[in-house]
């Protein structure tokens, strides 16, 4: 019985939360991952194996804090339950706002990793679950907006809507990252205007109306 007391204890010595924080200090301290998984858990007092039962490499670790920065904003978000009567545009605004609350709270670190991501054209390792979950999320939202009629239905143009969310939510990260304004209240504002502009041209309305034009002139010229 004492050994499996003494058992337990020895695996409640260290949790994914404390692994976190101080993979965090160590990034923002040095500039850098630690020079091995090994040495980052000896210099913390734990064994390696520890660390492995949470995370597979550091990239992994620092996957899982992305992702949860989307999953802990849907969370919250959903358990408002006033939440499931918001219009399209009001749930994607509220999400907006709730991420950009999130990520006040852990700057120094998203703007560490922001700064090492070079190629714009090539999402970094840390970001992809990060991606998924706002993907699986942001199209839940839209097929929702679609049923209601709040975003209009055109062949081919429709599927892609979530790459233009993702390039919108790749906006506004950059934009917050260079915010140097009072509560990043620059922030607010553009996410406001942005998201206004993205339901211009995916709401029923000038874009209807140009494609329609489009397919006028098109259907004139045969004549």
């Amino acid at each position: 019985m004492e050994k499996t007391k003494k058992s337990n204890a020895k695996s409640k010595a260290i949790s994914a939360t404390q692994i976190i924080g101080n993979y965090r200090d160590y990034l923002l301290s040095e500039g850098k991952q630690p020079a091995s998984i090994f040495k980052f858990c000896k210099d913390h007092g734990f064994k390696e194996a520890e660390f492995y039962q949470f995370f597979g490499s550091f990239e992994a670790l620092e996957k899982s804090i992305w992702k949860e920065f989307i999953d802990g904003t849907r969370k919250r978000m959903e358990a408002d339950s006033s939440y499931q009567a918001f219009s399209t545009r009001e749930k994607i605004l509220t999400f907006y706002f709730m991420l950009v609350e999130s990520l006040k709270t852990d700057r120094s670190f998203v703007l560490q990793q922001l700064k090492s991501w070079k190629n714009p054209s090539v999402i970094p390792s840390f970001l992809k679950g990060f991606k998924t979950s706002f993907e699986e999320w942001i199209n839940a939202v839209l097929n929702e907006g679609k049923g209601t009629g709040e975003i209009a239905k055109r062949p081919f143009l429709d599927q892609r809507y979530d790459m233009l969310f993702w390039l919108h939510l790749m906006f506004i990260l950059q934009f917050w990252s260079h915010d140097d304004s009072a509560n990043f209240e620059k922030t607010d504002a553009a996410i406001e205007k942005s998201v206004n502009l993205a339901f211009d041209l995916i709401g029923k309305g000038v874009l209807d109306n140009a494609i329609d034009f489009g397919k006028f002139l098109f259907q004139n010229s045969k004549n």
